[in-house]
């Protein structure tokens, strides 16, 4: 016999019980986007290399270790996307939304990444990513993590924390990143083999090393916050003012840097201790030079995107996800007439009451084995209908989560009967 063949490593299949639970989150995650007046976008998951090469930076660990390129039958150098911004920047740029335009707008979907995969981290991972273009002002980055704040209360999720820095301006923090290479100098050879490799490409990641050893010269090292612009230092005042007067707690850790070269002045992550070391399920910031970089004209921008994983995980754990009911009524049919008549009744059913979960018998069998059926598919109750009920025109309903007698029902009446119950 021929091997089987399996899903690829890190990337999982969503089986139907799992994926009520996706269909619960999406649901909330919709309505909040409506809510707050966000239109959805969908990118392709295949786009250029250089894509994102050019946005995320080619000294990062995404581009060297992680990206699934392959070389397409034209040559072309393409990529499944590790991340969703850079797709929703070039959509945006080359649609024309975004010049002199101000929008706010989210997607859903799989993103790819080579990574060592653990809980919480896999190779194919899903994300919703909420981006926002045109807008400079810090209003709109309290906005969104106060979006934030309110799916986690939708959610019932209390043990998430909120942690928040400024970057500063492009050439603030590049003035910055000068002065903390000639700290990190002074202590080359205490420093490990990630922190050499990022000494003059992306120094500032550094600074959110995990490594132990790493911690008392990160400690030490001049701090970003020192250095801030005027008006950066002002922007983050002025978030700060607002998510105080909203009531959101937040701690500010001038250590958070983000991976990705894009970033500046805003960044936050929510981040929660029950998921072990992948900790952050929602990360974001301002990004104000990427639509420029990227070939559109300069543009304020800002977004966060949430890690559906880590979060549908994070709210199972917490018993947070309820029980959705998976079928009203179930649909006996016994005899060769009532087969015909019951897959007719049980689509007049469904049209006349688009709010009730029909399932019908569609696998023949005894009354009490497909009575069985219906138990088991957490009916409230069971419609029945054999040869002779259907000479009769009517069904008998059987009631399966209620103590209540059998009863027959005319077929005429049957609409009112279920609109009543």
């Amino acid at each position: 016999m021929s091997k089987n063949i399996k899903s690829i490593r890190g990337m999982h299949d969503i089986l139907p019980e799992e994926s009520e639970k996706w269909q619960y989150l999406e649901s909330v995650l919709q309505m909040l986007m409506q809510q707050y007046c966000y239109q959805e976008i969908r990118m392709p998951v295949v786009e250029s290399t250089a894509l994102f090469t050019r946005s995320i930076g080619e000294v990062t660990d995404i581009v060297e270790k992680e990206m699934y390129t392959f070389e397409d039958r034209n040559g072309d150098s393409l990529t499944l996307r590790p991340e969703g911004t850079a797709s929703c920047v070039r959509a945006g740029i080359q649609s024309g939304l975004l010049h002199n335009q101000l929008q706010r707008l989210w997607y859903m979907g799989p993103m790819f990444r080579h990574e060592r995969p653990q809980k919480g981290r896999y190779r194919q991972f899903h994300q919703i990513g909420v981006e926002t273009f045109g807008m400079a002002n810090p209003e709109i980055d309290a906005e969104l993590i106060l979006m934030t704040a309110s799916l986690w209360k939708r959610l019932g999720l209390t043990d998430v924390r909120l942690e928040l820095n400024s970057l500063g301006s492009n050439v603030a923090r590049q003035q910055y990143k000068e002065i903390l290479i000639t700290y990190l100098e002074s202590y080359k050879d205490q420093l490990d083999e990630d922190s050499l490799r990022r000494l003059h490409s992306n120094p500032l990641r550094i600074l959110d090393s995990k490594n132990p050893e790493m911690k008392k010269i990160i400690s030490e090292a001049p701090k970003l916050s020192d250095h801030l612009d005027a008006e950066s230092a002002a922007h983050f005042s002025k978030l700060k003012q607002i998510l105080d007067k909203a009531g959101v707690k937040y701690s500010v850790n001038p250590n958070l840097v983000r991976g990705l070269d894009y970033y500046c002045k805003t960044v936050f992550e929510w981040i929660t201790d029950k998921l072990g070391a992948q900790g952050t399920i929602c990360a974001g910031g301002r990004y104000d030079g990427l639509v420029e970089q990227l070939g559109g004209k300069e543009t304020a921008a800002c977004g966060f995107a949430v890690g559906m994983e880590r979060l549908l995980s994070l709210l199972d754990d917490s018993g947070l996800i309820p029980q959705l009911q998976q079928t009203d009524m179930y649909i006996v049919m016994l005899g060769e007439a009532a087969e015909i008549e019951g897959m007719v009744l049980a689509d007049s059913i469904r049209q006349q009451n688009p709010n009730l979960k029909i399932l019908s018998n569609c696998a023949g069998g005894s009354l009490k084995s497909q009575l069985k059926k219906a138990d088991k598919s957490a009916a409230h109750m069971a419609i029945i209908l054999g040869d002779e009920e259907v000479e009769n025109k009517q069904v008998m309903i059987k009631y399966l989560r209620q103590e209540k007698q059998q009863e027959s029902v005319a077929l005429n009446d049957l609409n009112t009967f279920l609109k009543n119950i």
